[in-house]
């Protein structure tokens, strides 16, 4: 029941995943590992997201986790059912919850998502949407130049803002009333996202509705944390420790994090 929950992303876009879970989840602790020093893995061939997706598993699976969640949405569309199917724990991505939050929030059925060339070329978001409502209209979108803004840290300012507008362009003359954020890096420059594509449209992450499926799975295994301590969260980077901290301290708003290097 005390165990660690285990957390996965090619970064720190996982942060964003939990963030949501530390707040719907306040006793539980989280062990994350962020793969900056492979970042970004939307242009990877699935082997090699595959390959570096069980590498962290495996290394989560050493410190013994007792759920796992795969905050990285490109390496949910590859390696999601090769994890559930080999591993003797509970284990959930994102895509899926990102697909059931917009399908509740849309009411044109017009959505697009932004994600990296991995994830749209994967289709698993299409797959997911038409899988809720055979009405939903879908424009998706790669975004190669986002996710390395965001592990640069410069995701503040008019040049950051400049980047994503660009971006965003050929949605200029697209009808659409919700946007799903596809990666999980996206939510860290949702300001600027929602600033260019206006307040008529919901910008949504799956964050929040991957927290509520750990909670549920927790529940229903009876495995929710009993410990009344202050949990001890460890984040792992096989990238810099320094760049990880700025970003980390800045989205979840503290500057007592426990952060180490690991070697995969």
């Amino acid at each position: 029941m005390n165990a660690p929950i285990g957390v996965i992303d090619s970064g720190v876009g996982g942060l964003t995943v939990a963030k949501q879970m530390m707040k719907l989840l306040p006793e539980e602790t989280i062990y994350y590992i962020g793969d900056t020093a492979r970042c970004p893995y939307g242009p990877r061939n699935r082997r090699e997201v595959l390959h570096f997706t069980w590498q962290m598993a495996k290394a989560l699976e050493k410190m013994n986790i007792k759920m796992l969640v795969v905050a990285c949405n490109t390496a949910t569309a590859v390696a999601l059912d090769s994890l559930q199917k080999h591993l003797s724990i509970p284990v959930v991505g994102v895509i899926n919850a990102g697909a059931r939050a917009a399908e509740k929030k849309t009411r044109s059925n017009e959505i697009v998502v932004l994600a990296t060339e991995g994830t749209i070329k994967s289709g698993a978001y299409e797959s997911a949407l038409l899988s809720l409502s055979t009405k939903a209209k879908i424009i998706p979108l790669a975004c190669p130049t986002f996710v390395p803004l965001v592990e640069s840290g410069e995701y503040e300012g008019q040049f950051a803002f400049d980047l994503v507008a660009k971006g965003l362009k050929p949605l200029a003359d697209k009808k659409f009333d919700t946007v799903i954020l596809g990666c999980t890096h996206y939510p860290i420059i949702q300001h600027h996202i929602e600033k260019v594509v206006g307040s008529h449209v919901t910008v949504l992450s799956s964050a929040e509705e991957t927290a509520k499926e750990v909670k549920d799975i927790l529940e229903y295994n009876h495995e929710l944390s009993t410990s009344k301590n202050n949990p001890r969260h460890v984040f792992f980077t096989t990238g810099s420790v320094p760049i990880f901290r700025m970003i980390a301290n800045n989205w979840l708003q503290s500057k007592e994090l426990d952060i180490r290097r690991i070697n995969l």
